[in-house]
């Protein structure tokens, strides 16, 4: 890691950046804030190509332009500069969502300044930082540059209504929004669920996710 790391904050709500700031600086003293900005847009006018951050820190819910629409244009732009989340969004859409776009951390805003250090360490040293609720090993599998996909015949047999409910559930879609877009009943989509949890041996939405991803089932 270069002896200063380069950071970039972006979250609408000042008061937060600050003591984000001060986090920062108890986990990470070698480091230098290049900016704050409010969003999005406030994020592209203050960058400067000639001295850009290695790290942005971003929250997800922000007004004039969300995590969702920054983390996009980083990906066009600034495929470099890697993305660490801190939100207190923690649902498994928004995770996911996130996760398809690159970032390379996901953590609450009551983070503790020990694993806000460790984050921004693991991200600089092994390109990525997820807690449990998201096994980094997985998450390079699907990130990585070079990483084969199993051939389908090699994978468990799903029915096509299972795979568009994998498809769907990869989505922002809730269960409820899926079993509608399917007309079936949420008591019918819990069966599929729960049969897909057994079959691809995972235990959560994000853990489909995941698996659909790396093994090309949806794109990334």
């Amino acid at each position: 890691m270069a002896e200063i790391l380069k950071l970039g904050i972006v979250d609408d709500h000042r008061l937060f950046r600050k003591g984000l700031i001060t986090l920062i600086e108890l986990a990470h003293p070698k480091c230098e804030i290049l900016f704050e900005a409010d969003n999005g847009l406030d994020l592209q006018r203050k960058l400067i190509k000639k001295n850009l951050p290695e790290i942005i820190i971003m929250d997800v819910n922000m007004p004039g332009m969300d995590g969702f629409a920054s983390a996009q244009w980083l990906k066009e732009n600034y495929p470099d500069i890697k993305i660490l989340v801190v939100s207190m969004v923690e649902k498994e859409e928004t995770i996911v969502r996130m996760l398809k776009l690159g970032v390379k951390g996901y953590l609450s805003k009551d983070v503790e300044p020990q694993e806000l250090g460790e984050a921004l360490r693991s991200i600089m040293n092994r390109g990525f930082y997820y807690t449990d609720y998201l096994t980094g090993k997985l998450v390079m599998s699907i990130q990585s540059e070079g990483v084969g996909k199993q051939k389908l015949d090699k994978l468990p047999q799903m029915n096509e209504r299972e795979k568009l409910f994998l498809e769907l559930a990869c989505s922002e879609l809730t269960y409820n929004e899926i079993a509608d877009k399917m007309f079936l009943s949420p008591k019918t989509i819990d069966g599929y669920r729960n049969s897909l949890f057994e079959k691809l041996n995972v235990k959560s939405r994000v853990g489909l996710a995941l698996y659909a991803v790396r093994h090309g089932l949806v794109p990334l």
